[in-house]
């Protein structure tokens, strides 16, 4: 029986499976074997010498944006009229058959944004080069799903399933739990508040089901065994999704107001060019990334060339910003000058620990190097004199 299968018959399992106080601890030994079976399945085949065929897309400009979506949404469509390069749209499915990359120009930062193949149900499982469709995903800074507002609902959540199967949590936060494996002396289960999903036997049949049999459990937040599971795996990319519906045009106004209305949503209509520039808007937001501007000593701020930073990306203090420019720069910063909206005056001398906003401007301030390494004033360290006498410039004798 392969893999598939496996995983197949304990869904299915779990499907005729009560749940009920009696049951949940087997549940829960369900959910942490199909975990492990998809692990497996994402892992390539033994004996194979790489991961196998997938898009190779070279990492270009201050961040990247990934179209998901299943065919003939309109995606092609959309990267084109966002940066202007060519993607082939028709009426078929499945017109796009490789990843196509294109450069958005957008408050001064270069966004790579690119068009993937359209992926169907069982995408997970391998089908219609899902794998490498949201392996390029999870390389990604945000996701767009490309939706048509014409077709039913169930479109979101399928395509949703699928990307939870292979480690994608959209929209969500990394669960507050700590997780430590160790060399002996059992587990240990600890919480900071009462728990009401997981008890102090589920999470130990869950890590024997793992083989785990010394470690230490923190929870810090009510979480749930899917949540336990995705701490354990290790391997889970928690990602901030866009649901992007497109062909509004020929939908009524009621459908497209309650869209637009639900949660991380935009409305477009690449047919007539609309919102689109909400859909910027919306993305740059989602995207968190922060511009700061240098300014030389003596001189005005270079607004033409920003460094552009993102929490997701090493972060946004200072530190970062020196490391972002050169990584020997940190060791001679003496203090750092910022203007701008995480100043409290203008300019705020600040350190390295300092969090820096969107639009600041930034005056690094160096050590001055001693020539002669003494102290300051008149009175030195040390002597410039040779240390041995006989090195010592002798003086000429004295004329009688």
């Amino acid at each position: 029986m392969g893999i598939i299968e496996k995983i197949k018959e304990i869904e299915a399992e779990m499907a005729r499976t009560q749940k009920n106080k009696a049951t949940e601890y087997h549940l829960g030994q369900l959910k942490a074997k199909i975990a492990k079976l998809r692990t497996q399945l994402l892992e390539p085949p033994k004996g194979s010498s790489g991961a196998g065929e997938g898009f190779e897309v070279t990492k270009f400009g201050h961040g990247r944006v990934a179209l998901i979506g299943f065919p003939s949404v309109g995606k092609s469509t959309l990267l084109t009229m966002l940066t202007g390069t060519h993607s082939e749209a028709a009426s078929y499915e499945f017109t796009t058959l490789t990843c196509i990359p294109g450069i958005i120009h957008y408050n001064d930062t270069k966004i790579q944004l690119l068009d993937l193949p359209g992926i169907i149900e069982g995408a997970s499982e391998g089908k219609g080069r899902g794998r490498q469709v949201i392996a390029v995903s999870k390389s990604s800074d945000i996701v767009l799903m490309v939706l048509d507002a014409s077709k039913s609902e169930g479109h979101r959540q399928i395509l949703t399933k699928e990307l939870e199967a292979v480690g994608l949590r959209l929209n969500k936060t990394p669960p507050q739990i700590y997780f430590k494996r160790k060399k002996t002396g059992g587990i240990s289960f600890n919480s900071t508040l009462a728990l009401t999903h997981v008890d102090e036997k589920l999470c130990y049949q869950i890590l024997h089901e793992y083989k785990i049999h010394n470690a230490e459990v923190l929870f810090r937040e009510d979480a749930t065994v899917d949540d336990l599971i995705d701490v354990i795996e290790g391997n889970r990319k928690y990602m901030k999704c866009v649901y992007v519906y497109n062909k509004i045009d020929v939908v009524g106004i009621d459908d497209v107001d309650r869209l637009a209305r639900q949660p991380n949503s935009i409305v477009i209509s690449c047919n007539i060019s609309l919102n689109l520039d909400r859909l910027l808007a919306k993305m740059w937001e989602e995207m968190g990334l922060v511009r700061i501007y240098t300014k030389p000593q003596g001189q005005q701020p270079d607004f033409s060339d920003p460094v552009v930073l993102s929490a997701g990306r090493g972060g946004c203090t200072v530190e970062d910003f020196c490391n972002h420019i050169h990584r020997n720069l940190v060791k001679d910063v003496k203090y750092v000058l910022v203007w701008g909206i995480s100043a409290r005056h203008c300019p705020q001398h600040c350190g390295l620990s300092h969090v820096l906003e969107d639009e600041d401007v930034v005056q690094i301030v160096k050590k001055k190097e001693r020539e002669d390494g003494g102290g300051k004033g008149r009175f030195k360290s040390h002597s410039n004199a040779p240390a041995r006498i006989s090195d010592r410039e002798k003086k000429a004798p004295l004329k009688t």
